[in-house]
């Protein structure tokens, strides 16, 4: 293949770099009075590599290390509409704290490209430079209020576990080499379908998965999305929770399906253990919560475990139950994110769940949206939340393995216990006494859109299920050709 044409198969990803740079050039010379035409020029940089992305056809780039397929389309068009969102976000938020500068949407930018790159991977080289090139702009972002102590305690123990993990899934990645003297997916599984899988190799796949689920946040790797989720940015933590969350599942998809299908048996021991400790996890810690920043960084740590479940299965069914979980995660964060933001009195941002009292008679229609978004997360029917985890457990129980159904069982279980901290922001807005009501406005009719868009997607999507499903089904059948 010529140079020419892997540089057009990369073009929506080339877009976004070169934007990115200029817009680090432009921001350079004007300063940070240019971060409102930078974060609408990256915005609209995204939604164009967007549509570069869904006209795309399949492809491959530099030799098979770099992907385009149904697959990575689909991940590539969620990542950039919520990061797009989060761009949009992240404007309001540091304009009303008096902190914008032009970094932010550089940052935003480059870490989407290193997700899309996450995602088209196909070889464990271009994997690893991907998850970096997202990481080290993520590590800032978390620690962007530099003048906020919780903002730079969060960057900075990102940072420490963010380098441990990467050290554990390079150390996984060079025994995978090691053990099978290559570093392409597909020439990985032939090996392995020829040669077996031998003790070293399994310890590979431990260390790679590792690395992995720091990246989901997952269960015993969780231990940093609280503090960070809790101390960063409101827009960065709702970027860190859709955008890159979307990233990690995909490539994590990518990562274990494709060079290990003959390993089935040995890497769904790990996952489903993963997967159950999370959702419980998340079920149970959450309880004793009140920053709903931090709630989230739990109800996140348990959406992960549901979502592992469809890995777990190892089907193409099971791909597409992740992928639908996944797009109705990110949409459902979203407008929470948005909603949390607007948690503001007297100019200050308020992150309490008690402050949340009474908002159904000073603001309903915030209280509505939240409530919406929250009872969906917490899988009540009819709403969006029941119809994606009937999708993962499902596919759980048809994998016909006693572990999955035995794990689909304590999912049920766990979403129940979990229901009681979602159920608990809805009581305490509808039937507590009214605290003092916020300050008016979601901070632009961009924002109220956004929000508008996320909270019909959770009430409607029970009823018109059929374009996602499809999208999804189409996606995963990608991965099994």
């Amino acid at each position: 293949m010529s140079i020419g044409h892997d540089l057009l198969v990369v073009l929506p990803e080339l877009i976004l770099a070169v934007g990115a740079m200029a817009a680090l050039m432009i921001g350079a010379v004007r300063g940070d009075k240019a971060t409102g035409f930078l974060s609408a020029l990256t915005a609209f940089l995204m939604l164009a590599a967007a549509a570069l992305v869904l006209a795309a056809p399949d492809a491959t780039a530099f030799r098979g290390s770099f992907v385009v397929d149904d697959f990575s389309s689909f991940a590539k068009v969620l990542i950039l509409l919520s990061a797009a969102a989060c761009i949009l976000m992240a404007q309001n938020f540091f304009k009303a704290e008096g902190q914008a500068r032009f970094e932010m949407p550089v940052l935003i930018a480059l870490a989407t490209l290193g997700m899309m790159l996450m995602v088209s991977a196909s070889s464990f080289i271009a994997l690893y430079l991907g998850i970096e090139l997202q990481s080290l702009a993520l590590y800032v972002l978390a620690a962007f209020s530099r003048d906020n102590l919780r903002s730079t305690e969060a960057g900075l123990k990102y940072f420490v576990l963010g380098a441990l993990s990467s050290g554990m899934m390079l150390y996984g990645i060079s025994l995978i080499y090691g053990f099978t003297g290559t570093i392409g997916f597909a020439e990985v599984a032939a090996v392995v379908k020829t040669s077996g899988v031998g003790i070293g190799l399994i310890f590979g796949l431990v260390f790679l998965l590792a690395g992995l689920a720091f990246k989901l946040s997952a269960v015993p790797f969780h231990m940093w999305a609280p503090d960070v989720y809790e101390g960063a940015p409101t827009p960065i933590t709702a970027f860190f929770t859709t955008a890159a969350k979307v990233a990690a599942f995909a490539l994590t998809i990518r990562a274990v399906m494709l060079p290990f299908p003959d390993a089935l048996e040995q890497w769904r021991q790990i996952i489903v253990v993963v997967s159950v400790l999370s959702m419980w996890l998340g079920a149970v810690a959450a309880i004793g919560q009140d920053n709903i920043k931090r709630l989230m960084a739990y109800s996140s740590i348990g959406h992960m475990g549901y979502a592992l479940l469809g890995l777990a299965a190892g089907t193409r069914l099971g791909v597409q139950a992740m992928l639908i979980y996944l797009a109705f995660y990110a949409i459902t964060n979203i407008g929470t994110f948005i909603c949390i933001q607007a948690m503001r009195r007297d100019g200050k941002a308020v992150e309490s769940i008690s402050q949340l009292a009474g908002l159904a008679r000073t603001q309903p229609k915030l209280a509505f949206a939240l409530a919406a978004l929250m009872l969906s997360l917490a899988g009540l029917p009819p709403l969006a939340g029941i119809f994606a985890k009937i999708y993962v457990f499902l596919a759980a129980i048809e994998a016909h393995s006693p572990m999955l159904t035995v794990a689909a069982v304590l999912g049920v279980l766990a979403s129940c216990v979990a229901a009681y901290y979602y159920l608990r922001i809805a009581k305490v807005m509808y039937f507590d006494e009214p605290a003092k009501p916020f300050d008016a406005g979601f901070g632009g009719r961009g924002m109220a859109a956004v929000l508008a868009v996320s909270t019909a997607f959770t009430l409607f999507l029970v009823f018109l299920p059929a374009p996602l499903v499809n999208l999804a089904g189409t996606a995963a059948q990608a991965l099994f050709r």
